[in-house]
C-alpha cells in the first residue's frame, strides 16, 4: 500500500486552494477592524483544492468501519448499526428541537423518552429509569451515587464496596468517585463470584456489590439469587453492570434475579454506534425504593401532557445537561420495535451461538483457561503462542493484515495475554469462518515462522509502532525541515 504524506509534505510555497477575481466594488477596509484577526498562519500548509480533496478522500478510504467489516471486540459489542435507526434519528423535528423549547413543542420527544423508560422497564424487571447519563461509566457513577443517597438519608453511607475481579473495569472508579473503599473477591475456577469469600466479604461495612452479569469472561453468574440474597441480608445493594446485556435481553431480566440497580448501554446492547468518543447513554435502572433520588429532571405525565418533573426533593440533583443525548435514545427505541419481543430473543439467541460457534472453532488453536459454557463472548490468550516468542499484541498486529479489526486485548486482567471475542448477532456464518480462519492461519504461523507475527502488520496503511517510545516520547507537533 503507498503511504499517504501528510498535508504538510504536499504542502508548496504559493499554492492555494482558489484564487478570485480583484473586486468590482467599492471594499470595506474598516469591517473588520478592531478584531483580532490573524493575517497568516506560520507553517499552515499551502495546497490547491484538489490536493485537499484527494488528500482526505484517500485517508477516508483507509479507514476501516463497521459498515465494511467485522469488529470482534470483547465487551465493546461493536456491531452493525440498522438504517432504520438512522433514518428515524435523523427526522427534522428531531434533529432540529431546541432543548430549551416550551412543552407543548416537543411532547413528541418526551413521549419517545416516556415509551422508551416502559420499554426498558419491561425488559429489564426494573421499575423507573434515568436517561440522563451519557455513557455507561456514567451510568456505573449515577447509580452509585443512587445508593449512597439512600444510605446517606438513614444516616449511614457505609464504607465498602465490593467488586468481582472479573467486572468491567470502571466498576472500582465508579465506586470509589462515591467515596467508596473497594474491595476485590475473587472468581473461582468456574470464572464465577465465589460465594464462600462473598459471604467472608459481606458486612455492614458494605454499601454494594457491583456485579457484571454476564461477567467479563462471558460466563453467566448462576448464582445471581443467592449472591442477591446474601447482600441483602446485610443491608447492601446489588448493583449490576448491564453492558453484557445483550445475552440476556428477551431471555430473563435483572429486576426477576433481585438486582436493585441496572446500567445499560443503549450504544452497545442497543444497536447505536459508539467509539471515537460517542456519543453514547448509559441509562440508569432502579426498583421502587430507590426511584425518589433519580437524578433531575424526571418525566411524567400531568393533564395529558408530558413534562419534565424538577420537583423531587430526595433527588441526586444534575447529573447531565439538558436529558441527555437524545438522539442515541430514537435509535434504541426504533431498533427495540422494529424487531420487537421475539426479534429481541432472536438478538441474544444469535449472539450466544455465533460467540460459541467461534470458541468452538479456535479452542484447539487458543488456550482457554476457563472451560465453563460462555454466553455472548469468549476469552482465549496467548499461552500457546508465547511458547514461540508470539504475543497476543502481535496476533492483533496480524489480524489486521487479514482485514479484520483485532478483538480486546489484555482484558480482563485475570486472563493473562487476552483476546476478548464478541462476535455479536449482526455478523454471518461468512464472516465469522473469515475471522476463524485468518486466526487458525496465525496460530500456523507463530509456530512455523513466528517472524511474521512479529513484524506485522505488514499491509496496512501504518506499519508496526514502536508503541514503548511512542507512549514515553510522543510527536505532539510537527515540524518543519529546514
Amino acid at each position: 500500500m503507498i503511504r499517504e504524506p501528510l498535508i504538510f509534505e504536499i504542502s508548496g510555497k504559493g499554492k492555494r486552494a482558489f484564487s478570485l477575481p480583484e473586486l468590482d466594488v467599492p471594499s470595506r477596509e474598516d469591517i473588520l477592524q478592531g478584531l483580532p484577526v490573524r493575517e497568516n498562519i506560520e507553517g499552515f500548509p499551502q495546497v490547491s483544492e484538489v490536493e485537499i480533496i484527494r488528500h482526505f478522500t484517500r485517508l477516508s478510504k483507509a479507514n476501516y468501519c463497521v459498515d465494511e467489516g467485522f469488529y470482534p471486540l470483547g465487551s465493546c459489542t461493536m456491531k452493525y448499526n440498522p438504517k432504520i435507526n438512522e433514518k428515524i434519528a435523523a427526522i427534522s423535528e428531531f434533529v432540529l428541537s431546541h432543548p430549551y423549547a416550551p412543552f407543548d413543542l416537543v411532547q413528541g420527544n418526551l413521549g419517545i423518552l416516556k415509551t422508551t423508560e416502559e420499554l426498558m422497564n419491561e425488559i429489564t424487571g426494573m421499575d423507573a429509569f434515568s436517561f440522563l447519563p451519557a455513557a455507561g461509566a456514567q451510568g456505573e457513577l449515577v447509580g452509585m451515587m443512587l445508593i449512597r443517597a439512600y444510605l446517606e438519608e438513614r444516616g449511614n453511607p457505609r464504607k465498602i464496596v465490593l467488586i468481582p475481579d472479573s467486572a468491567h473495569g470502571t466498576n472500582p472508579s465508579s465506586a470509589h468517585i462515591c467515596g467508596y473503599n473497594i474491595q476485590e473477591i475473587e472468581s473461582n475456577e468456574k470464572g464465577t463470584i465465589d460465594i464462600s469469600s462473598l459471604e467472608q466479604n459481606m458486612t455492614e461495612d458494605v454499601a454494594a456489590l457491583m456485579i457484571t452479569n454476564p461477567n467479563t469472561l462471558g460466563v453467566f453468574e448462576a448464582d445471581i439469587k443467592k449472591i442477591s440474597e446474601i447482600v441483602h441480608a446485610k443491608g447492601g445493594f446489588v448493583y449490576m453492570d448491564g453492558a453484557n446485556m445483550n445475552a440476556l435481553v428477551g431471555i430473563c431480566r435483572p429486576g426477576d434475579m433481585d438486582v436493585d440497580v441496572i446500567h445499560l448501554n443503549l450504544h452497545k446492547t442497543f444497536s447505536t454506534p459508539h467509539g471515537g468518543g460517542g456519543p453514547g447513554s448509559g441509562p440508569v435502572g432502579v426498583k421502587r425504593e430507590l426511584e425518589p433520588y433519580l437524578p433531575l429532571p424526571t418525566i411524567k405525565k400531568s393533564e395529558d401532557k408530558y413534562i419534565l418533573d424538577f420537583d423531587r426533593p430526595k433527588s441526586i440533583g444534575r447529573v447531565r445537561s439538558f436529558f441527555g443525548n437524545f438522539l442515541v435514545v430514537v435509535k434504541a427505541m426504533v431498533y427495540i420495535l422494529s424487531l420487537g419481543p421475539r426479534g429481541l430473543k432472536e438478538v441474544s439467541e444469535i449472539a450466544v451461538l455465533n460467540s460459541n460457534y467461534v470458541r468452538k472453532s479456535l479452542e484447539k488453536d487458543y488456550f482457554l483457561k476457563y472451560t465453563t459454557p460462555t454466553l455472548h463472548e469468549c476469552v482465549f490468550s496467548d499461552k500457546f503462542q508465547k511458547k514461540h516468542g508470539v504475543q497476543n499484541i502481535d496476533i492483533a498486529k496480524r489480524l489486521i493484515d487479514f482485514g479484520v479489526h483485532p478483538p480486546t486485548m489484555s482484558f480482563p486482567l485475570i486472563v493473562q495475554g487476552a483476546l476478548m471475542t464478541e462476535p455479536t448477532e449482526t455478523e454471518s456464518k461468512r464472516d465469522l469462518d473469515l475471522f476463524i480462519d485468518a486466526m487458525k492461519q496465525i496460530s500456523k504461523e507463530a509456530k512455523e515462522n513466528p517472524e511474521i507475527v512479529k513484524s506485522a502488520p505488514h499491509s496496512s496503511y501504518v506499519r508496526r509502532l514502536d508503541e514503548t517510545s511512542a507512549a514515553r516520547s510522543p510527536v505532539l507537533r510537527w515540524v518543519e525541515k529546514k
